[in-house]
């Protein structure tokens, strides 16, 4: 079975109707709600899935002030799989609770660093400026790289 590219964005899953804090039985509810959405790995694709993200937070009910760090995190980590990774496609993973939204980024090539910046072996943690970005914004942000690909997470709050 093969993907056929396109430059609008499949939707790989939702796994729970919008539920907007007023409609919430209690405080502590524990659910996790998921989004998916997988795209061929082209400067397209950035935009696609930053309208994908926005759309998904809005139909969650997220915070308004989450928009931009969304924005931002999903344009920076899609972008990097686009230009750095030389795979055919990227997929982008939002999950959400009452505290935290996690923005996963897995593309499936062979991370290439940009030309001019000398990466150290084993230095995989955030730290181009972009990336630098993303970690002023997120309580967490993590990658990891192997030969079949990278998966970066960042976590931001929705609490604040």
């Amino acid at each position: 079975m093969s993907i056929s590219p396109c430059l609008s964005p499949v939707v790989l899953a939702e796994d729970r109707p919008v539920i907007h804090p007023q409609d919430r039985p209690d405080a502590s509810y524990p659910d996790r709600r998921t989004a998916g959405c997988l795209t061929v790995a082209t400067a397209a694709s950035v935009p696609a899935l930053r309208r994908f993200a926005r759309g998904v937070a809005a139909y969650w009910g997220l915070p308004a002030g989450i928009d931009d760090a969304l924005r931002l995190v999903v344009s920076e980590l899609v972008g990097n799989a686009v230009r750095h990774s030389g795979g055919p496609d990227v997929a982008l993973l939002l999950s959400a609770d009452l505290s935290t939204l996690s923005v996963e980024v897995k593309d499936n090539g062979r991370w290439r660093p940009c030309p001019g910046r000398p990466r150290h072996e084993g230095e995989i943690a955030c730290g181009g400026r972009g990336l630098d970005l993303v970690e002023a914004y997120a309580r967490r942000c993590t990658v990891h790289t192997k030969s079949g690909g990278t998966h970066v997470i960042a976590e931001l709050s929705l609490r604040d």
